[in-house]
This record gives C-alpha cells, sequence and structure tokens, in this order.
C-alpha cells in the first residue's frame, strides 16, 4: 500500500477543510492577477513575464504559509505519535506531506492558466516553450520552498516558528542573485550558483539545462532528507 498517497490526500482534504487553504489561494490568485492586468491595461501589454517574475516573490511568503503546519501541527497536537504507530516509514510521511503541498502550489498556478487563455484569445503572438518553461520553473521552485518549508516544520512544534525559519531559508536563496555586487569576485561563480533566482531565471526565459534541473532536484532532495532526519530523532530522545 502507497502510505505516501494516503497521506497526501488527507492533507490536501485537511487544507480544503478549513477556510486557510481558500483565503491563502484567494490572495494568491488576486496578486497574481494584479500583477498581470497592471501592464495589459496601462501599457496595453499582454504577457507572462511579469507574472512569472512576480510569483516567485509571491512564493516566499505563500508556501510556508501552507508548510508550516504539516508537521509542527502534528506534534503539537500529539498525533505525529499515532501516525508513527502505524506500519508507515518516515520517508513516506515526508513524501505525503510533499505531495500534499506540492498539489496545491499545482491548484494555484492552474488558476493562473487564465491569463495564458487572455494572451490567447487575444491573439498575440506567443512563445509556448517559454511559457511551458516558466510553468515548469515555478513548479520546481514551488519544490525547493515547500521542501524547505516541511524541513523548518519537522524541526518545531510552533507553525509560527516554522514560518518564520522557513521564510528566511527561502528568502536567502532569493536574495543570493541580488547580493552579488557585494560579494568577492573570486566567489561570485559559486554564490551565483547557490542563487535560486539564477537558475529559475534561466528556466523562465525557455532554456531547459540539466544544471538547472539537478539544482532544484538537490535541493528537494537534501531538505526532504533533512526532514527525515528531523523527524526521525524523536526516536533518540
Amino acid at each position: 500500500m502507497n502510505y505516501a498517497s494516503l497521506i497526501a490526500k488527507k492533507e490536501i482534504k485537511g487544507y480544503f477543510n478549513s477556510p486557510a487553504a481558500y483565503i491563502v489561494l484567494v490572495i494568491f490568485l488576486l496578486l497574481c492577477g494584479w500583477f498581470f492586468t497592471n501592464p495589459l491595461f496601462i501599457n496595453n501589454q499582454a504577457e507572462l513575464r511579469s507574472l512569472f517574475g512576480i510569483i516567485p516573490i509571491i512564493y516566499l511568503f505563500f508556501v510556508p504559509a501552507i508548510t508550516m503546519g504539516l508537521i509542527a501541527r502534528e506534534k503539537s497536537s500529539g498525533t505525529i505519535e499515532l501516525l508513527t504507530t502505524l506500519p508507515v516509514k518516515d520517508s513516506e510521511i515526508i513524501m505525503g506531506k510533499f505531495w500534499a503541498s506540492l498539489a496545491l502550489i499545482g491548484i494555484g498556478l492552474l488558476f493562473t492558466l487564465i491569463h495564458f487563455l487572455t494572451i490567447v484569445f487575444l491573439g498575440k503572438n506567443i512563445d509556448y516553450g517559454a511559457i511551458f518553461c516558466g510553468y515548469l520553473g515555478l513548479i520546481l521552485l514551488g519544490g525547493v520552498y515547500s521542501s524547505i518549508g516541511i524541513f523548518t516544520s519537522s524541526i518545531t512544534n510552533n507553525q509560527i516558528v516554522s514560518f518564520i525559519i522557513s521564510f528566511f531559508i527561502v528568502f536567502f536563496f532569493f536574495i543570493l542573485q541580488y547580493s552579488l555586487m557585494f560579494i568577492p569576485s573570486f566567489l561570485v561563480g559559486i554564490f551565483q550558483y547557490l542563487s535560486i533566482g539564477y537558475h529559475f531565471s534561466n528556466i523562465a526565459r525557455g532554456v531547459i539545462d540539466t544544471r538547472n534541473i539537478i539544482y532544484f532536484l538537490s535541493l528537494i532532495v537534501l531538505f526532504l532528507k533533512l526532514s527525515k532526519i528531523a523527524l526521525n530523532s524523536r526516536k533518540w530522545k
């Protein structure tokens, strides 16, 4: 039996059984709609570049908000102990939580396709490859931020603390691309590679380079592994 998928379904239902998911999604979509329609009406430009530029910033708050309680809530309520008495591996718990958060991000992105349909309706010259790559980059970016959020949720039983730590970690990766001018020249290449914005911008331009894909997947695996270690550490106490 695939317990990870069962946990993911449970979490997705949990999202939509409370108003929190609806509130977060509405705010997310309102912000996306504003930054898409603003250049459309003011500059008479219908394109998705502005949307792909603003969503990574919205993610800084959106993703920590939807991941902060995935494990911290279980720990604070004591249900994590009940969950771990079942024949479920820690890795399955982590992956179930990860797929649930990524599914919610995917739902949010799915609703933004209305902006893509708007461009099609207006008959603009559309670079379908660049749009596909842009959404691929957003999914990978959401995956990295989700894995970070799950990790911070696994090291505390306080959801607010999880949100704050998650925000600062994702903000660190985000701000690296804007701090290169303050870094010694011999370290610029290293910090540029660590910058998540550098890899996202490459994909968003329509360039699918295996180095960028490996970067995103490596971060996802790293933080999911750290989440598993943090969750497993309760057995050492």
